[in-house]
């Protein structure tokens, strides 16, 4: 593990809790509103989430070589993951704009 500094391991890990807690907020917030929109737009995020946790198996080893095809999962991930949170924030847009 010492292809990154300790800082950027902090970063790293910091920001897949970050993103987790997001997850649960948004879903927390959804339930409690009936918002089902909010709803799909926490599950939208889980690819992204997936994408990070590739990412950081990768570093843990050292990025090796062996272990290349991550990198190529962490983007298909991270596009899909992508592609999935603009359809969801869509989606949420255009039931607010229902609403309104």
């Amino acid at each position: 593990m010492h292809e990154l500094s300790l800082s950027t391991w902090f970063i790293h890990i910091a920001t897949l809790f970050e993103w987790i807690l997001a997850i649960v907020l948004i879903q927390t917030i959804s339930i409690n509103t009936n918002n089902p929109s909010l709803k799909w737009l926490a599950f939208s995020m889980l690819p992204n989430l997936a994408s990070a946790m590739a990412a950081i198996t990768w570093h843990i080893f050292d990025n090796s070589n062996e272990l290349k095809g991550l990198v190529v999962l962490q983007a298909g991930l991270t596009v899909l993951g992508n592609t999935c949170m603009a359809l969801a924030a869509f989606n949420l847009y255009k039931k607010e704009l229902i609403k309104l």
